[in-house]
């Protein structure tokens, strides 16, 4: 490094005049380095959203001219009965995918963190279905669930027992779709494992030593290091849950028990060309996402890992 001190006042003058050159070129490249990310934003992100709050206030037809309704969209929302059967449907699937998702995906990891060989093939396997597209899950699981010639029912009546319409009885939709749901528990189990993994032995062993058994070092030892990952989950899972759609799109429901929120929206503004009513529909939507978001963040002390619990 050039000493100033040396320097006359010419030299120092021309030093940092190169230094804040190569500051700047450094810079111009950082931002060229964001920009295909920014533009990609732009184009497929901010644009659209504001485009999307401009539709709501207006009847806008695909063919046709826009036409300024005000509050009208969101006014009619409020006695919609489509509308409020599709999120009851989405709220009763998070309200119980969620958890059975969040000890699926534990209970997993639990068995998945042991010493025992061959594990890590077990691992993948279970891993495996989080990477495999959603529209070709939605696929799988039409083939697995038709009450005719589906894998499930093929095998219920092996054993005698005569399987029931898992998409065509209203009654067995929203089982279908729970039971569908634990096909993602890999990616929940992943994040588990590494926070697992991570517990140190002397707390287990300190547990052990004063009597604990198996489950009580789960509960006093395991869940409260990994309840930062629990929280993390439990977010994930409420987004996930709220976008359910391609399986939703796929397989359908009797009864429209399988008209999800999202999937009400596509059809709104794809099959029945109401893009202003779609677009209304999409920010009260994002609006009750975002509350149930901020009232889980109130809570987020609560899954903090406290010192204090490996007291």
């Amino acid at each position: 490094m050039e000493d100033l001190r040396e320097m006359s006042e010419s030299e120092k003058i021309d030093y940092i005049v190169r230094k804040q050159g190569k500051k700047k070129k450094k810079i111009s490249k950082g931002y060229f380095y964001i920009a295909p990310w920014f533009i990609a934003y732009l184009l497929f992100g901010l644009v659209p959203m504001v485009l999307s709050f401009i539709m709501s206030f207006m009847d806008w037809p695909v063919i046709g001219n826009p036409t300024y309704i005000g509050l009208e969209n969101f006014k009619k929302l409020l006695v919609d009965t489509s509308f409020h059967n599709s999120l009851w449907v989405t709220i009763r699937f998070a309200i119980v995918s969620v958890p059975l998702g969040m000890v699926a995906s534990f209970t997993i990891a639990m068995i998945m963190s042991s010493k025992t060989k061959g594990l890590s093939v077990y691992r993948t396997l279970y891993y495996l279905p989080a990477v495999v597209s959603g529209v070709a899950i939605g696929i799988i699981w039409k083939w697995i669930l038709d009450p005719n010639n589906g894998l499930v029912n093929n095998l219920l009546k092996v054993i005698g027992i005569e399987g029931p319409g898992w998409l065509t009885d209203p009654e067995w939709v929203l089982p279908s779709y729970l039971f569908m749901s634990l096909w993602g528990a890999g990616a929940g189990m992943l994040t588990y494992l590494v926070s697992i993994n991570e517990v140190p032995n002397d707390l287990h062993e300190a547990a052990e030593i004063q009597g604990a058994g198996f489950f009580k070092r789960v509960f006093l030892v395991t869940i409260p290091y990994v309840k930062p990952i629990l929280y993390y989950n439990l977010i994930m899972g409420i987004i996930g849950a709220f976008k359910k759609f391609n399986d939703a799109y796929i397989l359908g429901g009797a009864g429209n028990e399988g008209q999800f929120i999202m999937l009400q929206i596509y059809d709104t503004a794809f099959k029945y060309f109401k893009m202003g009513y779609a677009s209304a529909m999409s920010w009260v939507f994002l609006l009750i996402v975002l509350v149930i978001t901020l009232l889980v963040f109130r809570f987020t002390d609560f899954w903090k890992y406290s010192q204090e619990n490996e007291e």
